[in-house]
């Protein structure tokens, strides 16, 4: 039975980059945690589905998750 792949708890400094862009462009919308997540989830899901993450594909990921999350907060407000 294949394995899946192992993901690396371990922070990776290539990402600090996009973590800071989001930031800045979700503040005031998302919590730092709740970007970091969403960082996070969108490299585990590169890598599980392309077998690496890159940054640019991360950040696109990433950003598309955190743009839907601010439209279902809002259409819950």
């Amino acid at each position: 039975m294949p394995q899946s792949p192992s993901h690396s708890t371990t922070r990776d400094s290539r990402f600090d980059p996009v973590l800071e862009r989001l930031s800045t462009e979700f503040s005031g919308v998302h919590h730092q945690a709740t970007i970091s997540r969403c960082v996070e989830a969108a490299r585990h899901g590169a890598e599980d589905v392309t077998g690496r993450a890159t940054p640019d594909l991360v950040e696109r990921i990433a950003r598309q998750h955190l743009q839907v999350l601010a439209m279902a907060f809002a259409e819950n407000a």
